[in-house]
């Protein structure tokens, strides 16, 4: 016998390996451990390997909210199937028992909204709705009256809580997705309805936007989306092509923060202009807040639109947290809606708060100020836009229906897992480091930043000048400084930076337009129209693309 023969050697573990017994257990009770295989006797899971579901465990990145969020039970299923797309699934047996489960362990969230229910249906008689009552502001003429704006809020608090107590009594089943849904549109409803009614009382306003904010959270933000666990569709969570997760946590931190900026700011103009305070601050324009809240571009509105806004940034925050990282897949209507409240509906309101001077002649600091907030969020959010529209486009090219997939998601093409985005847990630690990957998709080139300095110029130079706020002169660069800014912002994102062309026609008409307007000193007409010059000048030049998009690269020009 050879001393170096490894066929003579001895591997003292061979043997312990080989008489091993494989063991079995259950993903969601690990302490369950069966020699053969079975269901859990505890939720009725088909059992796996206990191998397998250690290697599933470890293999899978536990990022708190991370992975699905909330909930532990929603977690595992991702870790589940995360790994292989081609291998173990989850069958429909599975999924009803894997629903079961985590309905019992978010069974408190429900028992919520039914305690919140009695809460709504005891308000008017704890806060007495009838007591210190104010008039919206400015002498506004709503469209109903003091007594009947009372009656409504009574009645409207009083069948929402009725309505919550018996749906959400019903929720407390499990696969009962219509009564969650309902008792989700119960909370936009008493989120609004304080707008709706011009509620006479402050403690009616915030008991109603608090409430409904609550019941919007615990009934799909917590829990998850109803029955998503019967439908979700396992895979990668970065977009094929795409060098970064537009869904990561990093990435909606950013949007979740100034959601909440924005709110806190729309919230204190709503209650003004609703009456529950006499005086609106403004630290650079005098009464310039109040002037433009109590406008007759304001009063036209049969609500306030202050308060509207807040109602929108509440959904904007609450829809930060929704979903997974994978969202742009898995929840193609939610990404859509978001993006609808952001981009849209986004831009329509900065457009209309940069255009005060012309219709009211006034300027509003704090609505400047949500202006600033809603402006970034813009580019923020469209990347991810885009990548669930190319994950639809895909799915169809599949032969999948666009009706499903933009309902219930669809299977990724992609096995690829966000490892490049840090975990939201480091932000303590490491700030500059979450913060660069909450925007990345963004690029700030020089030329664009400095197109934003000189709108910002245009903007402040009839100001620092004494030119009148409500002159031609000062209307052209009023706004035309505003969307100078709002261009060149909007085409850092990367998927998007073909917007800077349109400051070139922009640019153009500020060169141009101070000629045609009289009463107006040589120098003022010069400084316009160089900026307007350099802003064509600056707007040409492309810069370096940091990022990829599959499919929408060749759009990024």
């Amino acid at each position: 016998m050879k001393k170096n023969d490894p066929s003579s050697m001895a591997h003292p573990g061979n043997d312990d390996k080989s008489s091993k017994k494989v063991q079995y257990t259950c993903s969601m009770h690990p302490e369950v451990l069966s020699d053969e295989p079975g269901k859990c006797p505890k939720c009725g899971m088909t059992l796996v390997k206990k191998e397998e579901a250690k290697n599933e465990m470890s293999g899978h990145k536990m990022e708190g909210m991370g992975s699905r969020g909330v909930t532990r039970p929603m977690m595992h299923m991702e870790s589940r199937e995360h790994k292989d797309m081609g291998g173990m699934k989850m069958s429909t047996e599975d999924r009803m028992k894997m629903l079961v489960n985590h309905h019992k362990q978010t069974l408190w969230v429900f028992w919520a909204v039914v305690l919140l229910g009695f809460w709504m249906i005891i308000s008017p008689l704890t806060f007495d709705y009838g007591k210190n009552v104010v008039e919206p502001s400015g002498g506004r003429d709503v469209w109903l009256t003091l007594a009947d704006r009372i009656a409504a809020m009574r009645w409207s608090d009083i069948i929402s809580g009725i309505l919550l107590v018996y749906f959400g009594w019903r929720s407390l089943k499990p696969n009962r997705p219509y009564s969650v849904w309902i008792c989700c549109f119960i909370g936009v409803w008493i989120s609004l309805a304080p707008f709706v009614f011009w509620a006479p009382t402050a403690i009616a306003y915030y008991n109603g936007t608090m409430v409904g904010a609550l019941i919007i959270a615990l009934t799909i933000l917590i829990p998850g989306m109803p029955n998503m666990i019967t439908f979700m569709k396992m895979g990668g969570d970065v977009p094929m092509g795409w060098s970064y997760n537009p869904s990561s946590w990093p990435q909606r931190s950013i949007m979740i923060g100034l959601a909440f900026l924005g709110w806190l700011a729309s919230r204190y103009l709503g209650a003004f202009q609703l009456g529950y305070i006499d005086y609106a601050w403004d630290p650079f324009f005098d009464n310039g807040t109040m002037t433009v809240l109590n406008s007759d571009m304001s009063h036209s509105f049969p609500i306030s639109d202050a308060a509207l806004g807040t109602f929108a940034y509440t959904l904007e925050f609450l829809m930060g947290f929704m979903g997974g990282t994978s969202r742009w897949r898995t929840m193609p209507w939610m990404v859509t809606l978001f993006g609808i409240l952001v981009i849209p509906l986004g831009f329509v309101s900065i457009f209309l708060i940069i255009s005060q001077p012309l219709s009211v002649g006034a300027w509003c600091a704090i609505c400047l100020f949500s202006a600033i907030v809603m402006l970034p969020m813009i580019p923020l959010q469209i990347d991810e836009v885009i990548a669930m529209w190319q994950h639809m486009v895909q799915r169809k090219q599949k032969g999948d229906s666009l009706w499903r997939v933009f309902w219930k998601g669809g299977e990724a093409l992609s096995t690829e897992t966000d490892v490049r985005s840090p975990e939201i847990a480091e932000l303590n630690d490491n700030p500059w480091k979450v913060f660069k990957s909450s925007i990345w998709g963004m690029s700030f080139p020089w030329r664009l930043t400095v197109s934003t300095f000189l709108g910002i110029w245009l903007m402040v130079f009839p100001t620092v000048f004494g030119i009148g706020i409500e002159t031609p002169f000062a209307d052209l660069n009023h706004l035309g400084g505003a969307l100078v800014i709002v261009f060149a912002v909007m085409a850092m994102a990367e998927v998007i930076r073909s917007l800077r062309y349109l400051n070139v026609l922009l640019g153009l008409v500020l060169a141009v337009m101070p000629w045609f307007i009289e009463s107006v000193s040589l120098a003022f007409m010069l400084s316009t129209s160089i900026t307007g010059i350099l802003v064509i000048i600056l707007s040409y030049s492309k810069g370096e693309i940091k990022e990829t998009y599959g499919l929408w690269d060749k759009y990024v020009v």
